[in-house]
């Protein structure tokens, strides 16, 4: 079909049509004829010539974070010669790609690479690539959308944490300082729990997953101290900006990808239904994931999803509650799962200094804070050092 310039020149074209009428000069028609005959010829070009292209689409690295780039390679492959060829690929909200190509030859790949600068974390949708034809004149054009469509999840940015609290398991054959590290769960059989997306397939249990009609996992006992569970406040009242949410979740990926490395098997909860544990490197991306997809939730009754998750039966290690400015629903919550943890850590992302925290702090919480733009790694060090120096021997 004609392009903007096209139908500017059908137009201009008539119109000297109508004034060749009015005066009867030739110069006039001769023009017009020339806008008329080569826009319609350049249509009949480009549907002799329409597109038919093969994409193919590779995004690296596999694990990409805010702020870090990603190339995105296309790969066409096409069936007809083509020339004049014009590929857009777009990238969600983060914008699109144009790339002009002289000609595709049939039978020839053509490689295309772009860069995106992956800001903010999310989750976009990449494609499908769209394949346009235009004459020389760029008079007329056919396109076509071809290709299907790549997934591009940016995951929070990530500190590096150095660290972790005295844990002291309340085993007595465990009482010990450092922590006996398990990050697959012991070997003692705990219970059954319902398949979640990153679990080791060689623990399912066949005849119960047979009789419920849905994959059953065989949850192993876990060592006290190797356990650890992390939670996200969600509520948009706890912050002050959306910004101060964003470091909030920068927080809690740094301290699950630091738990994970440490040996730990965290369990994560950002306010859903279900929390999810970290029991294998498919687990950890997953919760990554989520992470980048997850939203500020203004109607949820944090006492009352913090009693349903304690009902799951988690306990021991480590606790992190990550919040914003701390108020007297963390307070409680913290009063409530505090007891069934050795050690309790709070990641404040404000910049106010409240009563809630203070009696966090008197309550036995590891209290750290810190604001946008600023890295966990300082407050998050010096949190675990206060911790050390006030342990004592036995």
């Amino acid at each position: 079909m004609p392009t903007t310039r096209g139908w500017a020149a059908l137009g201009a074209g008539f119109a000297l049509l109508i004034l060749w009428i009015a005066f009867g000069e030739q110069l006039l028609l001769a023009t017009a004829a020339l806008l008329v005959l080569g826009t319609l010829i350049g249509a009949a070009t480009v549907r002799r010539s329409a597109p038919s292209v093969e994409v193919d689409r590779t995004i690296t690295p596999v694990q990409i974070h805010d702020g870090d780039a990603a190339v995105v390679e296309l790969e066409l492959q096409s069936f007809r010669r083509s020339t004049n060829v014009l590929v857009t690929d777009s990238v969600g909200s983060l914008g699109s790609a144009v790339f002009l190509a002289d000609r595709l030859v049939a039978g020839e790949p053509m490689t295309a690479r772009y860069e995106v600068d992956c800001r903010p974390r999310g989750i976009y949708t990449v494609g499908p690539a769209h394949i346009k034809v235009q004459d020389l004149l760029g008079l007329a054009e056919r396109g076509r959308t071809m290709g299907s469509t790549s997934r591009l999840v940016v995951y929070p940015i990530v500190d590096i944490l150095t660290g972790l609290p005295i844990i002291r398991g309340q085993d007595p054959n465990q009482n010990v300082a450092r922590s006996n590290h398990s990050p697959v769960g012991g070997d003692d059989f705990f219970t059954l729990r319902h398949y979640q997306q990153g679990d080791d397939l060689r623990r399912v249990h066949w005849p119960s997953s047979a009789r419920q009609d849905d994959l059953m996992i065989k949850q192993l006992a876990m060592p006290w101290q190797s356990r650890a569970f992390v939670a996200l406040d969600p509520p948009s009242s706890a912050y002050s900006s959306p910004a101060a949410f964003e470091h909030a979740v920068r927080g809690a990926a740094s301290a699950v990808a630091h738990l994970h490395k440490s040996g730990f098997a965290p369990t994560v909860w950002l306010g859903g239904i279900r929390a999810t544990h970290v029991n294998g490197h498919g687990a950890y991306s997953k919760v990554l994931e989520e992470l980048a997809g997850i939203e500020m939730n203004r109607n949820i009754n944090l006492p009352a999803a913090f009693s349903k998750v304690r009902n799951t039966g988690v306990r021991g290690g480590v606790l992190v509650l990550v919040t914003g400015t701390p108020d007297n629903d963390l307070l409680g919550v913290h009063r409530l799962l505090s007891r069934d943890y050795r050690s309790a850590v709070v990641m404040a992302s404000t910049t106010q200094v409240t009563d809630a925290a203070d009696r966090l702090s008197s309550a036995g919480a590891v209290y750290m804070q810190s604001h946008e733009g600023e890295s966990w790694t300082v407050p998050w060090r010096q949190g675990m050092e206060r911790t050390w120096s006030t342990a004592t021997v036995r």
